[in-house]
């Protein structure tokens, strides 16, 4: 007999705390459902390496668009930077469209120039629009 009223208390404490607990747990479903949803969207999506073949275009023209129209005066410091980017670009456009280059390992000179003529040619001739 004194087993009775300790299970009434059990029920009426489940009785109490399910309406609560039921309602919290419907309260998180959606933000855990959300949670799971972007870890496997994340997954699925492959992380973009590269900027896109136009904006590679674009950039490689405006820096050449640059370091032609250098006035008379500009600091060597300027123009080697923007040269230094204009490889660095058209290193990425050789390795998007799959043209050999050797501009990261030639020395500053006229070998590197030579380079730089036949990597921007090779690139004219994979269809990408340079100068």
């Amino acid at each position: 007999m004194a087993d009775i009223p300790m299970a009434n208390v059990l029920l009426f404490a489940v009785a109490v705390i399910a309406p609560t607990l039921l309602f919290w747990i419907m309260l998180r479903v959606p933000r855990l459902v959300d949670g799971v949803g972007a870890r496997i969207r994340r997954r699925r999506t492959p992380a973009a390496t590269a900027p896109p073949i136009e904006r590679l275009a674009a950039d490689l023209r405006r820096v050449h668009r640059s370091l032609a129209d250098c006035p008379p005066g500009t600091p060597a410091v300027r123009r080697e930077a923007a040269r230094q980017a204009y490889d660095a670009l058209l290193c990425q456009a050789c390795t998007a469209v799959d043209v050999a280059n050797r501009l990261d390992v030639l020395p500053e000179g006229i070998e590197r120039e030579m380079e730089r003529l036949r990597v921007e040619e090779s690139l004219r001739r994979a269809g990408l629009a340079i100068p």
